[in-house]
């Protein structure tokens, strides 16, 4: 007879977060690149020092969720406060076996409509302080890319 878990996949991913008191806690610096094109920027774009042109610096803490990062870009941006602006979202990090970034798409979220990635945090996504945040923004008359990352490394 096989003995089968109770425990879902969804309840291992979840760590259970330390909940992080913001009156005590300094903030941290988040280094925010974002493209108006849909796409997220290419990996290659962050290398040797380099760093896209788009940057927003946002102190925030590592609870902050996707659904509050978009907010605080439409403060930013304000064609991106149209109902229907489709966020993506991906965490740029140094690769530990070279001198090169990867992405790693981390959510979604959408103007205007709830969704499943809107409590999502930085922390749950394992970001680490010094890596940044990369959001593809894509306009409510254009549908977001199936795979935000297909252009060439």
């Amino acid at each position: 007879m096989a003995l089968e878990s109770r425990i879902t996949q969804e309840e291992i991913k979840k760590e259970p977060e330390k909940p992080i008191d913001r009156e005590k806690t300094c903030p941290l610096l988040l280094r925010v690149f974002t493209t108006n094109s849909g796409r997220h920027h290419r990996a290659d774009e962050f290398n040797r020092g380099n760093v896209p042109s788009s940057e927003l610096q946002i102190y925030t803490w590592m609870d902050a969720t996707l659904k509050e990062l978009t907010s605080l870009v439409k403060e930013v941006y304000p064609e991106a406060r149209k109902k229907g602006t489709h966020f993506s979202f991906a965490i740029v990090f140094p690769d530990p076996r070279g001198k090169v970034y990867r992405l790693k798409d981390i959510g979604n979220t959408v103007s205007g409509r709830k969704g499943a990635d809107d409590s999502m945090t930085l922390q749950s996504q394992r970001f680490q302080i010094g890596d940044y945040l990369d959001i593809a923004i894509t306009p409510p008359n254009r549908a977001p890319p199936l795979n935000t990352r297909m252009r060439p490394f």
